[in-house]
């Protein structure tokens, strides 16, 4: 009995794992991962070895428009394949986490292939150096763009870099308003950031989008002496980041933001100065803070298991690794990005500056409609690999399946998920209402279909 009790709390915490570091899993991939061991999967999530995939030729051919993407819609198709199918979620996790973080919007940059590049960027770099991230995303054509920067003159500094890198980028403000910078740094960071820019563009109207790249001009750039965060000096751009990564107020509120992301819509601070500290004890190493997340007690605890909502990505692209049923990036699978818009999430173009706000702040009237009818529609597609497997699962569970268990059967199925008590006796009230479900049998099978859309469809089905 206590080797069966620890197996399924070995595979409950590998499934909620894989919920909040990728976007779900299939129940036998979750078996594979438990059989390796909880800490083994977090190595393995934590190291995924960045490169081009192995069917970028096969996305290229398929979604042509996107080789020379000219706007975010033209972009969609190849980020939304990857967050669908690849086999490194964590890698997808983490551009996601940091897209939303340091947004930019694909209405007023309007260009597919940078939008493209960027998220690149955060696959490369996001699980490792803060302040590389930062450098990085610093110097990014389409940041600099998308912030004004290429306004920003030694003799008119444009503040509007300066200031989102302070307030939402790294630092943050308080409830108040206030933070742990004032305004003379606000003015001193942007006149650190003359001459960083986005060097200009042909027009793309006859001969495609071209690249973009970023220039710093040396005779457009203040050298003269600054005062930034109690410090003085002929600061740049990067010594600016320098100063900006050594603040405690910076690891609390990446710590912050990782939390929320990772683990809980409501945070817990005595886990975020944890968190923070493994922040300056490594330097900003977003790995190693991962990697003291996942592993720790709190996160592992059924405390925070099914309590964060989720977004409309990790609902969509759940799902669609739920029921496995992309083979090759055709046109079914090139419209997946714009069913999480309809629910809410535009990818590649957060509503501003500020990323998108989430929580129950992604789920209404409307999107929640979307969310069921969306989640319903895949676990209904029987002839999916993915359905076609679970649909075995249940069958083995017994041939004669009485309205308790085959209700556990099937969550089990559908990823090792659990639901509230409250809705688990209405589901068990509806299965007995047709006696035993008997295994085999094509009444067993469409009762069997029309559970999952019913658990599918239920509120605790929005968190993950």
């Amino acid at each position: 009995m206590t080797t069966v009790a620890t197996k399924q709390e070995d595979v409950a915490a590998v499934a909620h794992l894989l919920r909040r570091a990728g976007f779900g899993a299939t129940r036998d991939q979750i078996d594979q991962y438990a059989a390796r061991g909880y800490e083994a999967t977090v190595e393995e999530l934590l190291n995924p070895r960045y490169g081009e995939p192995e069917d970028q030729d096969l996305m290229d051919r398929y979604f042509i428009a996107s080789v020379e993407a000219r706007s975010p819609g033209h972009a969609d198709p190849q980020w939304a394949w990857r967050l669908a199918t690849s086999e490194k979620p964590l890698e997808e996790k983490i551009a996601l986490f940091w897209h939303g973080l340091f947004a930019v919007g694909g209405v007023k940059l309007d260009h597919g292939l940078e939008m493209l590049t960027e998220i690149d960027l955060f696959r490369r770099a996001g699980l490792g150096s803060f302040r590389t991230i930062l450098f990085e995303i610093s110097r990014n054509p389409g940041m600099m763009y998308w912030l004004d920067n290429q306004n920003s003159h030694k003799d008119a500094p444009n503040e509007n870099y300066g200031r989102e890198l302070l307030e939402l980028f790294s630092m943050g403000i308080d409830d108040l308003g206030g933070g742990a910078y004032k305004e003379d740094d606000v003015k001193a960071a942007a006149r650190a950031f003359t001459g960083w820019a986005s060097k200009p563009t042909p027009p793309p109207f006859f001969l495609g989008p071209f690249p973009m790249e970023f220039r710093f001009d040396p005779s457009d750039h203040d050298g003269a002496e600054k005062s930034f965060l109690g410090k003085t000096g002929n600061f740049n751009g990067e010594d600016i980041i320098d100063i900006i990564v050594s603040e405690r107020a910076t690891a609390r509120f990446i710590a912050k933001r990782l939390y929320l992301f990772f683990v809980s819509d409501e945070p817990d601070e005595g886990e975020i100065e944890r968190l923070a500290d493994c922040f300056q004890e490594t330097g900003g190493d977003i790995r190693s803070i991962l990697r003291s997340l996942f592993n720790s007690d709190h996160f592992k605890s059924a405390a925070v298991r099914f309590r964060k909502v989720k977004s409309p990505a990790e609902l969509v692209f759940g799902a669609a690794r739920l029921t496995d049923r992309f083979e090759i990036p055709d046109m079914d699978s090139s419209t997946l990005a714009n069913y999480a818009l309809f629910m809410g999430q535009h990818l590649l173009n957060p509503p501003s500056v500020e990323g998108w706000h989430e929580g129950e702040e992604w789920v209404d009237s409307g999107s929640l409609l979307e969310r069921i009818n969306f989640a319903a529609s895949e676990v209904g597609r029987r002839t999916s690999p993915g359905v076609t497997r679970m649909l075995r699962r249940v069958e083995s569970a017994g041939s004669d399946l009485q309205p308790g268990e085959f209700v556990e059967a099937c969550l089990d199925a559908l990823g090792a998920i659990d639901l509230s008590q409250r809705s688990k006796a209405v589901l068990i009230e509806h299965a007995a209402q047709d006696g035993p479900v008997l295994s085999g049998t094509p009444d067993g099978a469409e009762r069997t279909i029309e559970m999952f859309q019913l658990i599918v469809s239920t509120p605790d089905y929005q968190y993950c």
